[in-house]
């Protein structure tokens, strides 16, 4: 994929979660299914480096949970950084620093307060990674920031299993682009809640999952499948390093 195609997919989601964050945020809470499936996989104690960490919703499901740690949340959203901060404040348990940073630059992790985490989540981000030279960067930057023992929990949304998100596809066309322009799996879906908008989203399945993983020296513990009316429309996996 062209650097300047990049550059427009990553700034149309940059706008998408500028604009219509806010929005976004009321549709996102912590009983998510998934992620209570997920929380047996996080440290219980220690630290853990949300990346793209939305709302800040995972850190007040460890704080329901009691799990006491630190918690480093990173996002590019004003909106939902406010509204993380917000949720932020009413933890009795888990501490936590939230920071606006864009994970597409090289150099964003000299911004973190730790080296090291004992676990990291990257969950609904890396489908909205355009280019598969991109998406292994920040998983190898994810790599390097685990520490001996920890863990990486990941997920991907499975859009096209689902009649309703199909319907919401839009065709490249709408942003000046053509389907020769990016790269096969990469789709643009629209919002309708609190405004009307389009991301850039890649489905991103479990084999090419895994592969990613693979090349950046991670092993996977397990796999599952949760979330919306079907119970499959997110793939979460939990990596370690081989």
């Amino acid at each position: 994929m062209e650097p300047s195609v990049v550059r427009r997919l990553l700034d149309l989601n940059q706008e998408f979660y500028g604009r219509l964050g806010a929005a976004f945020s009321q549709t996102r809470g912590p009983h998510q299914a998934g992620l209570r499936q997920l929380l047996p996989y996080l440290p219980a104690a220690g630290s853990l480096l949300d990346v793209g960490c939305g709302n800040g919703r995972l850190a007040e499901v460890l704080d329901r949970a009691g799990r006491c740690l630190r918690y480093v949340g990173v996002d590019a959203s004003e909106p939902l950084l406010a509204a993380a901060q917000a949720r932020a404040s009413t933890l009795r348990c888990v501490q936590a620093t939230l920071l606006k940073l864009d994970i597409t630059n090289e150099d964003w992790r000299l911004a973190l307060p730790l080296s090291q985490y004992d676990g990291i989540a990257l969950l609904a981000v890396l489908h909205h990674l355009p280019g598969w030279a991109l998406r292994r960067r920040l998983m190898q930057d994810l790599a390097g920031l685990m520490a001996p023992g920890g863990m990486l929990a990941v997920s991907t949304w499975q859009f096209l299993e689902s009649p309703r998100l199909q319907r919401r596809l839009v065709p490249w066309e709408a942003v000046g682009l053509t389907p020769a322009d990016v790269d096969p799996g990469d789709y643009l879906l629209d919002w309708r809640q609190g405004g009307y908008g389009l991301r850039y989203c890649r489905l991103i399945n479990e084999a090419e999952l895994l592969r990613l993983a693979a090349e950046v020296g991670l092993a996977v513990s397990t796999t599952f499948r949760a979330d919306g009316a079907e119970g499959t429309l997110n793939l979460f996996a939990v990596l370690t390093k081989a």
